[in-house]
């Protein structure tokens, strides 16, 4: 599913008229097998390295077109000399300066002319042969680096792009590197569905055919149910559909559900905000940018995106995941600001702001699946606020909790994906902010510490259960491209949920 690169393993070799990478350290050391392939170029290499300045340091390339006793059509040489400490980022591992694998897979893959369809890679360093689980790192820095998102456009910039390309990683275990790899696509495919959601334009990706995607993972083992309004009303999330009342497309709720985990074990949660467009409602926001509120439903499709992961993966846990969505529309019916709601918890809402409806559609969420299945916890993500923006930028996703061991988690598993997080206050003195002279609480507390005061409204729905909050508002749409993205839809959060099931969870 993760696109149109067909990734392999094989013994290492140099398939005729395929582009070739190779690593290479200081002074263009290679390890014995990558010589053994370059044999018959070496000379040439030597002298293309001199002329480039090329000394393999991590991060730099050398690109030689049909070179001259190859039979390859490209070949590039990627540095991986290990920087020096001062050179290595604050979140690269010591003992690999510079040698993150998903990161150089990325990497290498973007170095690929796009018309290029048959790709290989020799995964030896020039001091060791890479072990099948850097190997299958680096194909899924390669599968992620691959993906893109055009089938809108009738005229490609590239007519000769090839349909289906083939990347073929050299390797001295192929069996065990294909077995690691398992797992990887897994992740690789809940990535590409995440991003392919948050992509979509709102007039074909509405609550309802989001819920029907959601839905394609029955095929998976997920259990689906699906709320309609008559639903939600019988359970009286007045919250959630308040938000939606004022469109022509009916809010739904989906509930996915994977049991791979001891029958009886209590579940992991994920909930995500849908909002599949947003106008900001009544309080309707200005013209310039609303387009990227089609992103509004990054966190769901986090969610969807980390379901189809466990479920692919056949992740050894019990988990939950909730999305609501609804579009934000200002028509005769849409919520006004000074309505009061009462929420399915039974505390009530001003309405202050129906622009911060994000936490409306949460709350009924929140309150739902703690009630209903008890879990562990519970990770809410949500693009929740432009504060948060503010706040960390596009760099980091914003983290709040009531539970210092979870957050530790989130923020160890953020520094091992690079989906990372940073810890914001809570405390009642924010409280004050969102009390009502009307009703329990409002929904919005103005503009100062506004990314705090959302996270302090959600935890009023929160019970006692373990909890989190990330907003990803910077950093699930629109954030920095990287190595392993070239997409406005990043599908961040499917890679660092994962992680913190399989490092602090999984059995």
């Amino acid at each position: 599913m993760a696109g149109a690169l067909k990734i392999g393993f094989s013994s290492y070799s140099a398939p005729e008229k395929a582009v070739l990478i190779v690593f290479a350290g200081s002074d263009l050391a290679f390890g014995p097998k990558t010589r053994a392939l370059l044999k018959p170029a070496v000379d040439l290499l030597r002298r293309a390295a001199a002329a480039d300045g090329f000394k393999g340091k991590s991060g730099t390339a050398l690109d030689l077109v049909a070179p001259s006793g190859l039979k390859v059509s490209r070949l590039i040489v990627i540095g991986v000399a290990a920087k020096s400490v001062a050179e290595s980022s604050d979140d690269t591992s010591p003992d690999e300066p510079g040698r993150d694998m998903v990161k150089l897979g990325g990497a290498a893959f973007g170095r690929v002319p796009a018309r290029a369809a048959e790709i290989a890679i020799a995964g030896e360093f020039p001091d060791r042969d890479l072990t099948p689980d850097e190997v299958a790192d680096l194909a899924l820095g390669a599968s992620l680096r691959a993906y893109s998102f055009d089938r809108y456009k009738t005229k490609k910039k590239d007519d000769d792009t090839p349909k289906q390309r083939r990347l073929t990683i050299g390797t001295a275990e192929p069996d065990k590197s294909r077995k690691a790899f398992a797992s990887r696509e897994a992740i690789a495919d809940g990535v590409t569905l995440a991003r392919d959601l948050v992509n979509e334009p709102a007039n074909v990706l509405y609550p309802e055919e989001f819920a029907r995607r959601a839905g394609a993972l029955r095929k998976l083992g997920v259990g689906i149910e699906i709320l309609d309004k008559k639903a939600m009303t019988k359970l009286k999330m007045n919250a959630l559909l308040g938000v939606g009342q004022g469109s022509a497309r009916e809010s739904r709720v989906v509930i996915m559900r994977w049991d791979g985990g001891k029958k009886g074990d209590k579940p992991l949660a994920f909930i995500g905000k849908g909002v599949c467009f947003d106008t900001g409602g009544i309080s309707i926001k200005p013209a310039a940018g609303m387009e990227d509120m089609k992103g509004d439903m990054a966190g769901a499709a986090c969610v969807v995106g980390l379901m189809h992961a466990l479920a692919g993966r056949k992740a050894k846990v019990n988990a939950i995941g909730a999305i609501g969505l609804v579009e934000n529309m200002p028509d005769g019916n849409a919520q006004r600001p000074g309505d009061i709601v009462t929420s399915m918890s039974g505390q009530t809402i001003e309405i202050i702001n129906t622009d911060a409806e994000g936490r409306l559609v949460l709350a009924d969420l929140l309150w739902y699946v703690g009630k209903t299945y008890k879990p562990q916890f519970m990770i809410d993500l949500a693009t929740l606020t432009g504060a948060i923006i503010v706040s960390l930028g596009h760099e980091y996703a914003g983290l709040f909790s009531n539970n210092d061991k979870l957050a530790e988690q989130l923020t160890q598993a953020g520094k091992l994906t690079g989906e990372r997080v940073w810890r914001m206050p809570l405390g009642p003195e924010y409280d004050k902010q969102i009390d009502s002279k009307f009703a329990d609480m409002k929904n919005t507390g103005g503009r100062m510490g506004g990314a705090i005061t959302a996270a302090q409204f959600l935890q009023r729905f929160v019970d006692k259960t373990p909890w989190a909050h990330l907003d990803i508002a910077g950093t699930g749409m629109g954030s920095p491209q990287t190595d392993i993205n070239k997409s406005w839809g990043s599908g961040y959060g499917v890679r660092l949920l994962d992680r913190l099931v399989t490092e602090s969870y999984e059995k």
